[in-house]
């Protein structure tokens, strides 16, 4: 935990830019009776029943200090899926820093041997140098800025029902566009002081 927060608190480094990255299942939900539209007076009905068509996965990054989040919508949450993230990260929006800081939590498809399964040694190991990783501990997810960030798309995009994957692609581009350029930043203020006075009974305890 005292990793994490410690990272937080380094000024902002354009060479080595903090990266938060995180990743959500959506279940695709279609509508089997036409909805009735919103009226004066009267909102918008939908029939309690839907038809199941797969889910999808977003995977999402975010830079806090830089007030950028990106969005991307995909079939699967496979360790390809996630190497093949890895590397447009590193070679599109960075492909210019030295070394990208990345916090996202222990899953077990979030590590650098999931970059030497999905592509060849070398290629695996040009994208392996170029990060620094920073996992949230067991139960510390909330401790990851892009947690936050993918809460807010949750509340403001997923309130209803999403038929396919094309269609929760336009959501999360249209919602990435709009809070880009709004310039949506995150203030956070949890230091490792904080942590270890709110939660001392995390921390071992030691007799004199």
């Amino acid at each position: 935990m005292e990793d994490i927060l410690e990272v937080y608190c380094l000024a902002y480094d354009p060479s080595r830019p903090l990266v938060c990255m995180d990743e959500q299942p959506v279940q695709l939900l279609k509508e089997t009776r036409v909805p009735v539209p919103a009226a004066p007076g009267r909102l918008a009905r939908h029939d309690y029943e839907y038809e199941r068509n797969g889910t999808a996965n977003i995977f999402l990054f975010t830079e806090p200090l830089g007030a950028w989040r990106h969005l991307e919508v995909t079939g699967h949450r496979t360790t390809l899926d996630w190497a093949k993230q890895i590397q447009w990260l590193l070679d599109d929006p960075y492909s210019d820093v030295e070394m990208v800081r990345l916090v996202m939590d222990n899953l077990n498809t979030h590590g650098i041997g999931s970059l030497y399964a999905a592509f060849p040694p070398e290629e695996a190991r040009r994208l392996a140098k170029r990060l620094e990783i920073h996992y949230t501990p067991k139960h510390g997810s909330w401790l990851n800025i892009a947690e936050i960030e993918l809460s807010a798309f949750t509340r403001q995009c997923l309130a209803r029902r999403m038929p396919d994957q094309a269609t929760l692609a336009r959501e999360a581009a249209a919602w990435e566009q709009a809070r880009n350029a709004g310039q949506k930043g995150v203030d956070w203020r949890f230091t490792t002081q904080d942590a270890r006075i709110k939660l001392k009974n995390l921390y071992p305890q030691f007799q004199a």
